[in-house]
């Protein structure tokens, strides 16, 4: 006897076949249809245990007809599946109710095993349309099986408040996770705050994070509100939590254990209603046994783990990334590029030791630098038998880093003299006149972001103002 009826609405017939298969073999009774008005009439009319259901079908889509059903049935389960795996389809599946989202092409048993847990504890989910409301702003990009695995872990976190631990190499994208977490929750309304514990002098830590009094130290002249404060109602998102120092993990613990804290020089315990996530690149365990952090406290930031994957291991998301990150260099006022299938292919053998960051400033540089309206094979391999970017650069970084990420560039330049060299003394005067219109036009591609633009150079950022200085370079507001 059949263990429950599953209505499949899908409108590729080859996947209709599969999944009555299946279905029919895991005890199953099954019901079959191309079109939502179908599924429709059957779900209204009291029939199915679960629905499974493709996002795209010929007469509607099943975002539009999930409210309905919802709202007709809220007890009965809806599996969804599609083959826009993008971050907005899994964050619209749970948005709009369904009990679970599946990336095409999936896993057959995994399917069989959502179904069974679908009919043994069925839910019903909050109705919610803000998936709509956000548009196509998609603040991660990839369909690689690693991203969807996100994806749908990201989806169920997003209208509870549990503690996120996301760990991963630098320049996988660990901000972008937690300020999607911030933007498509149930907190979005409120602030999302960010702190870099190792770009923090330690002494400064617990005054950052907990605030100070007047007097609480020497050079406090007055009250200051540290993070907690400033998130109050929001997001709190501790950057590299591995830094932190014991001294500030011992009254981080008391937040998490009693929701509460006092600033630096104060008495009075201040309520905190905060959600925290949590950042490293190390391995807190590591750390753990090195007598560096609190194994109660990882227990308590790590509830909910997350590790994002570096690129090397989702090499096929790449042709999606650098088409992301060209559109979006081209919106902020560079020019139109295409790229060469081989130049892709390049990329991808590529092992990217500075993940998804140095692609992106990579796809900023080609932008920037190059006139070409399509970027080759042979500009990849040049760019990529350089030195490596160095993505985090140290406050004592030399003066000597930009002309050196330019000497490619300056034996072009000698090499066209041939044997007739120029006299001597003139390197200096050539360096002079690349390294004036180089900087401009980083400045002019970030809009005046001087930050962002030593990135793109790959330089420290005190170095790139000492240049912007010396070379009087003009430097172009952002007025946005």
């Amino acid at each position: 006897m059949p263990i429950g009826n599953i209505l499949v609405a899908d409108d590729d017939a080859a996947i209709r076949t599969v999944l009555n298969q299946a279905l029919s073999r895991a005890g199953y009774e099954v019901r079959l249809t191309s079109n939502a008005a179908t599924l429709w009439r059957w779900v209204s009319q009291g029939e199915g245990d679960l629905v499974i259901t493709d996002v795209i079908m010929p007469d509607e889509n099943a975002f539009d007809l999930l409210p309905r059903i919802k709202r007709a049935r809220p007890e009965l389960p809806v599996i969804v599946m599609s083959a826009q795996n993008t971050f907005m389809t899994a964050i619209r599946a749970s948005e709009k109710g369904a009990y679970e989202y599946l990336p095409k092409p999936f896993d057959l048993k995994e399917l069989i095993s959502i179904v069974g847990r679908a009919l043994a504890e069925p839910k019903q989910r909050r109705q919610d349309t803000r998936a709509d409301e956000a548009g196509e702003n998609i603040p991660l990009v990839g369909r690689s099986p690693a991203m969807q695995d996100i994806y749908r872990v990201l989806a169920r976190l997003m209208q509870t408040d549990l503690t996120v631990m996301i760990a991963g190499e630098s320049g996988t994208g660990k901000e972008l996770v937690a300020r999607a977490l911030h933007d498509y929750g149930k907190r979005r309304s409120g602030p999302f705050v960010a702190i870099n514990m190792a770009a923090i002098p330690r002494d400064l830590i617990e005054s950052e994070l907990f605030g100070h009094e007047k007097g609480a130290f020497t050079g406090a002249q007055a009250r200051s509100a540290g993070r907690f404060e400033q998130a109050e109602g929001g997001t709190l998102f501790l950057d590299e939590i591995g830094d932190m120092p014991m001294e500030a993990q011992t009254r981080l613990l008391r937040v998490l254990q009693q929701g509460e804290y006092t600033t630096v020089g104060g008495r009075t315990p201040i309520k905190t209603d905060v959600r925290i996530i949590a950042a490293t690149n190390k391995d807190l365990r590591v750390l753990i046994n090195q007598g560096l952090f609190r194994e109660d406290l990882f227990f308590r930031l790590n509830v909910v783990p997350i590790r994002l994957p570096p690129l090397r291991e989702r090499s096929e998301d790449i042709p999606d990334l650098v088409r992301h990150f060209f559109a979006l260099v081209e919106k902020e006022g560079l020019p139109h590029k295409q790229i060469e299938t081989a130049a892709i292919e390049r990329l991808k053998r590529y092992r990217w030791p500075g993940n998804v960051r140095e692609l992106e400033n990579l796809i900023r540089r080609l932008a920037a630098l190059y006139p070409q309206d399509t970027i080759t094979e042979n500009i990849i391999e040049t760019e990529l038998d350089q030195p490596a970017i160095n993505l985090q650069p140290s406050e004592t970084a030399t003066e000597d880093t930009l002309s050196g990420s330019m000497e490619r560039h300056l034996a072009a330049y000698f090499s066209g003299f041939g044997d007739n060299l120029p006299p001597p003394g003139l390197y200096h005067r050539i360096l002079r006149e690349v390294e004036y219109p180089l900087i401009s036009t980083a400045l002019a591609a970030t809009r005046g972001n001087q930050i962002k633009a030593a990135e793109l150079l790959g330089v420290n950022r005190n170095t790139l103002r000492k240049k912007i200085r010396d070379l009087d370079v003009q430097v172009i507001r952002s007025t946005r």
